[in-house]
Formats: C-alpha cells, structure tokens, sequence
C-alpha cells in the first residue's frame, strides 16, 4: 500500500480516517483533509464513506452521505454547516465564496453552476471539492492568509484550472504567486492512466511544455494511439508558469487507482464507486 510518503500521511486520530499533506500541515492558520473509503455508512459499491450521490443508475442514499460528510467534518475540526461544495463540471470556472456561502451544496442549495474551483480568505468556511481519480490541487497564501481549492481531470488540467486558481487568488487577495504553498492530491498515476490521441493532442498545444521530452515526460506514447497521461507532472509545470516556486510545489504522490482498496477510483472499478473529497479552511 503507497498510502504514506515524505509528504502524505495518514490521521488516524478521530472518528473517520483521512489524508494530510505535511507542507500544509506546517501552516498554522489552515485545515485540511482528503477522504479515503474508511469510516463512513455506506454501502456496497459506495461502502463506506461516499462524499457524492453518484450518477444513474448508480445512487447512494442522500441521508447516508449526509451522515458522511457529519462524520468527517468531525474528525477534521470543521462544522457541517461551515461547508461549501463545487458543482464540477470539468470546466476551469473558479468562485470566490466568503460566509454568506456557508452550507452551499450541503444543506443549503447552490446559486452557481459550472464551478470547479473555489477561493476564499474568509474564516470558518470549508472549502469542498470532489474526486474518484481526478486532480485535487490545494493552494495557500500564507502571506495574505487566502486559500484556494481546484478540481483538475485532464480536461481542468489542459484548460489550466491550476493557474487560473493562481490568478484569481491574486485578483482577489493580492497574492504573489511566489509565496503561494500547492498539494496536487491525490489522484490517478501516470502509470495507471492510459489516453487517446485526441487527448494527447490536447496537451501537446498548451505551450510546449506537455511534449515527451525524456525528462519526466508528460505524454508516454505507448504505440497504437495510446498514451500514458501523468496530471500529476503536467499540473507542477503549468503551476511553475504560473510564478510558484520549485520547492513550494508537492505531489502527494498517492494513486487512487494503486490504492482502489481505501480510495474510490473511477477507472479501476469501471465507474462502480463513491467519491472522495478535498476539505480546505481557514481556522476562525
């Protein structure tokens, strides 16, 4: 099991299980957290802590996902009604949410569609995207005390939800690129995630820097019109364009499909599965 690594690390503290990223952990004014399968109620293809309904004809009982999100809440430190959920659509479409967002996705409805990334510097409000290989990508200022939380499949990624994060955090809070602090989370490995060559064609215009160059490749051509696809790789180099420093870039380095025994994976389990989710606050 590659759950833990130098920056990934299992907590085991409270009720429910989850995954911490130790250059995160070291900010003293955040909470964070990235689900795993372990602690929840439900059951089946979704046991046992399903964060989404799923699609049809898969769904999971709302009451059950509801008690998942009360327990996980709990074992971080946040309060349910503190949360406010993405509408994820692959898009690169991100929204600055503050207090009077509490609750949206959860117990309150949604007033905005097409949200794939969310910022705020506002404290006690939670931060929640959703995933089942995609790319969780975590950003904190820790200079302007301002966080940001995107969800990048390939399409997110190719559209470069990373350093459109980047630039509406500096928008909206002021904040230099240099001093903000990303986790790429986890999400599917390079060597578990195989594409077409539409795909890859789609990665090999964003700039030049997606190309096979024998140096951490991006783009692994395997013959036959197929690829080996590492988001993680191309999401470190579209947020080192973006003005991030080297060393304040950190790949959790954990595959969800590796890992499909405590980790929902879309594509291991051929779209059978829950989903996991992403949690990002500012304490009050």
């Amino acid at each position: 099991m590659l759950i833990e690594n130098h920056i990934t690390r299992l907590n085991n503290s409270g009720r429910v299980p989850y995954l911490e990223f130790l250059p995160l952990k070291n900010i003293p004014f955040i909470i964070h957290a990235f689900s795993t399968k372990l602690g929840g109620v439900s059951s089946g293809m979704f046991s046992s802590l399903n964060l989404a309904s799923g699609s049809s004809p898969y769904q999971d009982d709302p009451e059950k996902i509801k008690e998942n999100f009360i327990r996980i809440a709990e074992s971080i430190g946040v309060e349910p009604e503190s949360m406010v959920f993405s509408d994820q659509v692959h898009k690169t479409n991100i929204r600055l949410v503050n207090f009077v967002d509490r609750g949206k996705g959860f117990i309150n409805p949604r007033d905005y569609s097409e949200i794939d990334g969310l910022i705020t510097n506002t404290p006690g409000v939670t931060l929640v995207t959703r995933y089942a290989d995609c790319v969780p990508i975590f950003f904190v200022d820790p200079v302007r005390k301002a966080i940001g939380l995107s969800h990048a499949g390939w399409k997110g990624t190719a559209g470069r939800i990373g350093p459109k994060t980047v630039y509406e955090m500096n928008k909206a809070f002021g904040s230099n690129p240099e001093d903000i602090v990303s986790v790429i989370g986890p999400s599917i490995c390079a060597g578990c995630y195989e594409v077409g060559k539409d795909v890859a064609d789609r990665f090999k215009e964003i700039n030049n820097i997606m190309v096979e160059d024998g140096n951490n490749p991006v783009l692994l051509n395997k013959g036959g019109g197929k690829y080996r696809l590492d988001l993680w790789e191309a999401n470190r180099r579209l947020l080192l364009k973006a003005g991030l420093k080297h060393e304040n870039i950190h790949i959790s380095g954990v595959c969800t499909a590796c890992n499909h025994e405590i980790l929902f994976s879309h594509r291991k389990t051929g779209g059978k599965r829950g989903s996991l989710a992403a949690f990002l606050a500012i304490k009050d």
